[in-house]
């Protein structure tokens, strides 16, 4: 369509390919051009900016400029309230409940439309904006609960995020805990090693220092022996009862003795397994792991998911299909198929209180949660004694 020469026709038409705008796009910068036109251009120019402004854009499938849109419709397309028809000139009365159009008395009685249904442009027009607002108020709830499920979805990754952040640090400390456990028996057993190791070489060394003052006595009396030998007869015989008597020898063979060497059997022998038996003395084990995921907002799990108190305030927590939300209650992660099971809860100073167990099929936004053989006071437990199972 050619472009038309009015003031309003410019304001209309799109600065790339100067037509009426065609399914405008709006920028951050205000400046609106034809959807086509835009990711042409952006194609082109391998950059998202403004055509006009050379603003950068940060959104890379920017908004429908509804009110231009419908602006540019309105201006092209413009509806009579009484239109008249193409054939005859007459005014569109009657509509044809058989072709769904408008038409006038004459095209009424044509060939075209005999034994049609027909009624009044006005009385077709109000039934059928009842119906599009029936149409319209089922879309609009469908919209609410959209929004709503958005809305939920947000707080949901929220919560998502908090509890990644937590868990992280929780899991850092608690290996941190374990990792300082192990460095500590790390230290302890390899000072027991280097303390073994100082006195064994200590004694060694002791034994290596005497013995070689023997051999070095003997290595003396071998030499002086040997060169008194080789001397003349005489002289020879003059020491021989002197040289007889330093050639007896009293000192003992020397023994190795047991038990000198690093006991490694005492320090590895089973090393792992008898740090990890150590290791037990030190963690916790609970049998029933709270979910905090099941717990109501007036509930708050502790960091260790092993206790539960309540809150002052509800907390903004997502409604997740798992959670209880009538009563302040939550669940324990574990479930159970068959058998007996018992649980010892401490109660603190809390005079009311419920365990019991719950089929995984519960209503959980509503109704009675949990089957116990019994219920009573904290004053009436601590009474009877008794063990809840």
């Amino acid at each position: 369509m050619a472009a038309k020469t009015s003031s309003l026709d410019e304001e209309l038409c799109c600065a790339v390919c100067s037509d009426f705008f065609k399914d405008p796009l709006v920028l951050k910068c205000s400046h609106s051009f034809c959807r086509v036109c835009l990711q042409k251009f952006w194609k082109e120019n391998s950059c998202r900016e403004c055509p006009l402004c050379r603003r950068k854009s940060s959104v890379d499938d920017p908004p429908v400029n509804l009110a231009l849109r419908n602006i540019v419709e309105s201006y092209l397309h413009p509806v009579m309230m009484e239109a008249h028809c193409g054939l005859h000139g007459e005014k569109l009365l009657i509509f044809c409940e058989d072709d769904q159009e408008c038409i006038c008395v004459v095209c009424q009685t044509s060939k075209g439309h005999r034994n049609h249904h027909f009624r009044p442009v006005e009385e077709a027009a109000q039934d059928m904006k009842e119906e599009l607002r029936t149409a319209l108020n089922i879309l609009n709830e469908k919209l609410e609960k959209i929004i709503t499920f958005k809305e939920e979805y947000e707080k949901t990754a929220k919560h998502l995020k908090s509890q990644f952040q937590q868990t992280e640090k929780r899991i850092k400390e608690e290996f941190e805990k374990l990792h300082g456990f192990l460095r500590e028996e790390e230290e302890a057993r390899l000072a027991i090693l280097r303390v073994e190791e100082k006195e064994k070489s200590r004694r060694m060394k002791e034994k290596i220092e005497n013995i070689s003052k023997h051999v070095s006595t003997l290595s003396e009396k071998i030499r002086d022996t040997e060169t008194t030998m080789k001397s003349g007869d005489i002289f020879f015989l003059k020491r021989y009862k002197d040289l007889k008597a330093r050639a007896q020898c009293s000192l003992q063979d020397p023994e190795l003795a047991s038990g000198e060497l690093i006991d490694m059997a005492k320090h590895l022998g089973s090393l792992k397994f008898r740090v990890w038996e150590k290791m037990l003395g030190t963690v916790q084990y609970t049998p029933v792991t709270l979910d905090p995921n099941t717990a109501s907002p007036w509930l708050s799990v502790s960091d260790d998911l092993t206790s539960v108190r309540n809150t002052a305030m509800k907390q903004q927590l997502p409604n997740n299909p798992e959670r209880l939300v009538s009563y302040p209650d939550l669940l324990g992660s574990e479930g159970f198929t068959s058998g007996q099971h018992s649980w010892e809860v401490e109660v603190g100073d809390k005079p009311e209180w419920t365990v019991g167990v719950a089929k995984e099929s519960v209503n959980r936004k509503g109704g009675t949660l949990f089957k116990t053989n019994e219920k009573e006071t904290l004053e009436e437990k601590l009474n009877n004694k008794q063990t809840m199972k």
